[in-house]
């Protein structure tokens, strides 16, 4: 975390040195439109993203707020160069309100809550090659991320708390509300196959590359949704809803190349090549052409995963 912070924060002050000003804001080049993906500076500051659009004349917005889903800004405008942009108030309290300017290739600014003021930094997502996550691929050796014996494979990612995981009857579980496990090995392109098992209310989910959550949860018999099990979460509802009942045994099997994605839930495919628009609520970082880790969400409901295999690409077809 701290080789992360000191990188933002010398980004900051390069860009700043080199820009020294504003880029000015024309009616036809507002610099701020378009994606973000933003990285908050220091301990726990979390990541985001942001979309800011020009509808008509009337500029608009998405923000996600670490977690959750990204949700419309109900306010968007700029005063003085100066980019602000709010949510809507919760029932209680009042929405964080947030400012940022551009600096060279980057979005630098703060989020500013009741608690605590962060600092964040944005830079643009990704332009993505033409993958083909259907494509026949080169492939690696499995990795068992979990054999039936040990968690081995796993840190955690709150490590100012415990666990909360076991294995039990050859199987991990957790004890609501956990910590969420993270792969100590990391995965760029790759197949990851997976056998769990839900309780009644069970709310989990598989983390590609810690970045994009594949849900897991206990919906069985009701229709696609956004939020339904194997949606990319708050983005894409699966194409038909594969659940079983709760305590059956399920399986996933998901190929994700870039930032294309197919899924099957159950031997039914959910998702076919389809697009990673953006990193979901709860992702580790933002460093989305980087490999990383599978995690798996426990600070919800009981969940039990029997088989966690990830075999890597070795050559990513288009």
């Amino acid at each position: 975390m701290k080789s992360r912070t000191f990188t933002l924060h010398a980004a900051v002050v390069a860009a700043t040195a080199i820009v020294g000003t504003v880029v000015s804001i024309g009616a036809q080049q507002n610099p701020y439109l378009g994606r973000w993906d933003l990285t908050g500076i220091g301990e726990n500051a979390g990541v985001y993203w942001l979309e800011i659009k020009d509808e008509g004349g009337q500029l608009t917005g998405m923000f996600l707020n670490r977690g959750g889903s990204p949700v419309k800004l109900a306010t968007v405008k700029i005063e003085n160069g100066e980019l602000f942009f709010q949510g809507a108030p919760p029932q209680r309290g009042s929405a964080p309100e947030s400012r940022a300017r551009i600096y060279g290739d980057k979005l630098a600014g703060t989020i500013k809550t009741p608690a605590r003021t962060i600092e964040f930094v944005g830079v643009r997502p990704p332009k993505w090659p033409a993958f083909d996550a259907n494509a026949t691929h080169k492939m690696g050796k499995p990795v068992e991320l979990f054999d039936g014996t040990s968690m081995d494979a796993w840190d955690v990612a709150d490590k100012s708390k415990p666990s909360g995981w076991s294995v039990v009857d050859g199987a991990m579980t957790n004890t609501p509300h956990a910590n969420n496990l993270v792969s100590k090995q990391t995965f760029q392109d790759f197949n990851i196959h997976a056998e769990y098992k839900l309780e009644t209310h069970s709310n989990s989910g598989i983390y590609l590359r810690g970045r994009y959550e594949l849900q897991v949860l206990d919906d069985y018999g009701k229709p696609p949704a956004t939020h339904g099990h194997m949606s990319i979460y708050a983005w894409k509802a699966p194409l038909v809803n594969a659940s079983k009942p709760v305590g059956e045994w399920q399986t996933m099997e998901a190929t994700v190349v870039g930032n294309k994605v197919t899924v099957f839930l159950n031997g039914k495919k959910v998702h076919d090549n389809a697009t990673l628009e953006a990193i979901t609520g709860g992702a580790l970082d933002a460093n989305e052409t980087e490999p990383g880790p599978i995690m798996i969400q426990g600070d919800h409901e009981q969940v039990t995963y029997r088989k966690v295999t990830v075999t890597p690409i070795l050559d990513a077809r288009r």
